[in-house]
């Protein structure tokens, strides 16, 4: 499997990189200092570039089966603008498949069911600017042809793999308030071989 990894140098990225290269799958990362990567392996092709540069995107998405954007917002509109470029080369590219990682924001209240968590009284965030920028993912992907998944993770401490957590379609598995790195990545890493959640965001909590 071809990977395009994109993020790779953040917290999830990296855990999902590692991976990907100890299954011996091929992974190119495009990062914008390759020196925070700190990772070298023989499967590993890193592609220093901006995900806001269509060449750069077009570059590291030659002959790539699946992307993978742990991407985060940095306070920034990264995530938004950063999409329809994507979106447009693995078009191109006649590349299907998209794992994103997002927000439990973006997920369904379950207070209100009508509306966002990020929009609830479940939320315990001030700042809803993150949790803006993951929804304009989330619509564009809708609008999209592509087949994504949306990992939404709650808070995301560092922590040991357990490979033990609850997922829900669309909605933050009940009470769940926490989920690792690790095992976001896990799950993630696993959505690459699995169509169980085609098109859907997916929640995740221990």
């Amino acid at each position: 499997m071809n990977m395009l990894v994109l993020g790779a140098s953040g917290r999830v990225g990296r855990h999902i990189v590692a991976r990907a290269i100890q299954d011996q799958h091929t992974v190119t990362a495009l990062v914008r200092d390759p020196n925070k990567l700190q990772l070298d392996d023989q499967h590993l092709h890193v592609i220093q570039g901006n995900v806001l540069h269509k060449q750069d995107v077009e570059r590291a998405m030659a002959n790539v089966d699946v992307v993978v954007s742990a991407l985060n917002t940095d306070g920034s509109d990264t995530l938004s603008t950063s999409l329809p470029l994507i979106l447009e080369v693995m078009t191109q590219q006649h590349v299907k498949r998209i794992i994103t990682i997002g927000t439990a924001g973006i997920l369904q209240s379950r207070v209100t069911p009508s509306i966002y968590r990020y929009q609830s009284t479940e939320s315990k965030r001030k700042s809803t600017f993150a949790a803006q920028e993951h929804q304009r993912v989330f619509e564009q992907l809708q609008q999209s042809e592509l087949d994504w998944t949306i990992v939404c993770p709650t808070y995301l401490p560092d922590g040991a793999l357990t490979g033990s957590y609850r997922v829900e379609r669309d909605f933050l598995p009940e009470e769940g308030t926490q989920i690792s790195v690790a095992d976001t990545a896990d799950f993630a890493y696993k959505q690459i071989f699995s169509q169980e959640f085609l098109k859907t965001r997916v929640g995740i909590a221990y």
